[in-house]
């Protein structure tokens, strides 16, 4: 019998969406969605604090890691003792559809599988038609220190797809630190509810520290993955509806 251990939030999400959550055996904290069904199933500490003991008492047939989310020495670890380590690495919008068809071919679900990419391909070719006005945005991930996403990244080039490109423009590092927000040549800073969990009361203080406007985002609709990125393209759509107000640069 198949027993999946994810350690990934967003695929948590989408193996319930593909009809496979009687099979998920363990998750992290913050493998939130869906809250009803989640609730049940044993955490095994954080996305970074995975408890690999936790994990090897379960009898996990698959565990699913990410490259971003998980740290390499546990994912090590982990393949020590389980038939299969799934490791998951998207980084553009439409590696969702190679996504969904990995988790259908693994889990004998591709039939559900092929509904979603036909729900998602249907969102993204909305996004991709739209001609939006290009914006030079700072998407902070963190404070203390100040930390934003470089432009290869998932999240960063789901924005793009809807004319915010991030600062800076190139970077070595996939998270960069800042030094001090006020130096970054922006139109706009952008305050996600997650990982750091920005809320309306930081949105005038940023702005001041910044020198430039400063919104709040919902930061899941923004990084996540796997099927609440069909969702995720709607909202940003709605979120650059309603940014009319913000100055708009010539800059890339």
């Amino acid at each position: 019998m198949t027993r999946i251990v994810s350690l990934v939030p967003s695929i948590t999400e989408l193996l319930c969406d593909l009809g496979l959550a009687a099979q998920i055996v363990g998750r992290t904290g913050f493998c939130i969605h869906p809250r009803d069904v989640v609730r049940r199933i044993p955490k095994v500490g954080g996305t970074k604090s995975v408890n690999v003991e936790k994990i090897r008492a379960l009898g996990p047939t698959h565990v699913i890691v990410n490259v971003d989310e998980n740290e390499k020495p546990t994912a090590d670890a982990i393949a020590q003792f389980v038939p299969h380590l799934v490791v998951t690495h998207p980084l553009a919008p439409l590696d969702n559809l190679a996504l969904y068809r990995q988790m259908g071919v693994l889990f004998g679900v591709e039939e559900r599988a092929e509904a979603l990419c036909a729900e998602f391909q249907q969102a993204y070719d909305r996004a991709a038609a739209e001609s939006y006005p290009p914006r030079r945005v700072l998407y902070l991930i963190w404070k203390k220190p100040w930390m934003t996403v470089a432009r290869e990244t998932y999240l960063s080039r789901t924005l793009a797809l809807f004319g915010m490109n991030t600062f800076p423009a190139e970077s070595e590092a996939r998270y960069p630190t800042l030094d001090a927000i006020s130096q970054a040549e922006v139109d706009l800073v952008l305050l996600p509810t997650e990982p750091y969990p920005f809320r309306s009361r930081d949105v005038a203080g940023v702005a001041a520290l910044s020198g430039k406007p400063a919104r709040l985002i919902d930061g899941e609709m923004t990084s996540w993955y796997g099927s609440r990125a069909i969702r995720g393209l709607a909202y940003l759509e709605d979120f650059v509806r309603k940014m009319g107000s913000v100055p708009i640069s010539s800059a890339r």
